[in-house]
């Protein structure tokens, strides 16, 4: 999703997710690249590039005053293997890495040993080639000096290019999970609908900006759900509208987001469209450059929610891939967070939100993510699948915080979560406490325990999810109407 008016932006709150790094040496840059393009793991990568570089601003002022570059290549590599040691994965890995690194350990010591003779062999060359070289240098720098404007001073020199590459390490913290702030959607002008304002072959553009690419769009499974009432079980109308979002986190390969990833970037986004389209995964893809990428057409379901549950005053939902669009950004779920979206995925993810919101008439409190909805029936425990189990940036595209609310699978049918889960996420959600807390009150009330209030619960899950899995046989036994009209 691109944004745009990124001006205007560049002094919203703290910008954490596009925080840079210092500037390192081009030629360290070089042997980091090679080096990192033999970590499969992208989460890995991102962090060994992230430990290459911090820290060792010192040694690479040392080892730019080494005069034979050959020399200085092979020192910076030998600094990019040490680094890799502290993300080894395992034994094995370290031992690998420790083995290379003393290869490039007896390497430097050939190469400082070979330039030391080559220099005591040609220093008559050099010392006579200075003398040459001094008297000219000092003519051609009075000519310059000459010729500058007297109120350019000759020490402002401009940074050369090369000093003003930003380093592979300036990416953001990668277990960073607290979503910067944009700005009010009441700055500048705003339409009051959102409308259609032009198309072409393979996109679509609206009037509050939102550019929708076409071309990998397909159709799904016809889209037919109905829902439970908490009071009256499953009611009889068959809906054919999408009455929510649910965001996810593609899963998928993530290059540092800079100039000199840009082949791989493109490649691994190409990638993850096509496998998305083959397997009807989401409605939307946002990918890192804020490009919004329609996948399954809106009218149709796709494949996105699994086992999930949501509810909505006495509303329960459990086929959410049929009630709800699945809008999915490029990044992953990893180490118990979720890494960090850009900000043009965060602005054009606005975007797409407001417009999906006012198309289809969806309630705020219906924009969840996909963690805190994902179940596993089979031994009644919330968080199945992760993404977005925390960090979604709910206050950037207007919606309310839905980590503090109950989540139904917990309030309405009992499931519960384990220690792995905790582990995962890092903290309980606070509306975790409150569901559990209406568990117990209930259990008091009744004067009978926890546990068989779950028990309980759990069997009504099943029964309505039953009752789901044979409704999906049949289509049309009752009046449809849109989730707009009820």
């Amino acid at each position: 999703m691109m944004g745009r008016g990124m001006s205007a932006l560049e002094s919203a709150g703290s910008d954490k997710y596009r925080a840079q790094g210092r500037a390192c040496d081009i030629e360290l840059r070089g042997e980091l690249a090679q080096i990192s393009a033999e970590i499969a793991d992208p989460v890995v990568k991102l962090r060994y590039l992230r430990t290459a570089v911090e820290g060792g601003e010192a040694v690479e002022r040392q080892v730019r005053r080494v005069p034979i570059a050959p020399l200085r290549r092979v020192l910076y590599r030998l600094r990019g293997l040490e680094a890799l040691q502290p993300v080894a994965a395992d034994a094995v890995s370290r031992s690998a890495i420790s083995e290379r690194t003393l290869v490039a350990c007896r390497k430097a010591r050939y190469s400082m040993a070979a330039t030391a003779a080559v220099g005591l062999l040609l220093m008559p060359v050099l010392v006579a080639s200075l003398a040459f070289s001094v008297e000219p240098t000092r003519q051609t720098q009075a000519r310059v000096l000459a010729t500058r404007p007297s109120e350019e001073k000759p020490s402002e020199e401009k940074p050369s290019e090369e000093k003003a590459v930003s380093a592979p390490g300036g990416i953001p913290d990668p277990v960073s999970t607290v979503a910067e702030t944009l700005p009010n959607d009441a700055l500048g002008i705003a339409p009051t609908t959102i409308w259609l304002a032009d198309h072409g072959t393979g996109w679509e553009l609206y009037s509050n900006g939102l550019r929708i690419e076409t071309t990998y769009t397909v159709a799904g499974e016809p889209r037919r759900y109905r829902i439970h009432d908490r009071q009256r079980g499953l009611q009889p109308t068959v809906y054919k509208k999408p009455v929510g979002l649910l965001f996810h986190t593609s899963e998928s390969d993530l290059w540092p987001l800079e100039a000199d990833y840009g082949a791989q970037l493109r490649r691994s986004s190409t990638a993850l469209l096509r496998y998305v389209q083959r397997s009807r995964a989401y409605h939307y893809l946002i990918d890192r450059f804020g490009r919004v990428y329609r996948i399954v057409d809106d009218e149709t379901r796709a494949s996105h929610a699994g086992h999930s549950i949501w509810a909505r005053g006495d509303e329960v939902y459990l086929d959410l891939n049929s009630a709800f669009l699945g809008v999915s950004f490029e990044s992953r779920w990893e180490g118990g967070q979720t890494l960090p979206i850009t900000r043009a995925q965060l602005m054009a993810g606005r975007n797409l939100v407001n417009y999906l919101r006012q198309r289809f008439a969806i309630a705020p409190e219906m924009c969840v993510t996909h963690g805190l909805t994902s179940v596993s029936p089979k031994n009644y425990l919330i968080g199945y699948h992760r993404d977005w189990a925390r960090g979604f940036p709910f206050a950037a595209f207007g919606l309310p915080d839905l980590y503090a609310q109950p989540p139904p699978s917990v309030a309405l049918f009992g499931f519960s979560y384990d220690r792995e889960f905790v582990r995962a996420v890092g903290e309980r959600w606070p509306g975790l406490e409150v569901a559990e807390q209406a568990l117990r009150s209930d259990a008091a009330a009744r004067s009978v325990s926890v546990n068989v209030v779950r028990i309980e619960r759990r069997a009504l899950y099943n029964q309505w999810s039953k009752q789901i899995r044979d409704d999906a046989t049949v289509a049309g036994e009752a009046p449809v109407r849109t989730a707009a009209n009820r």
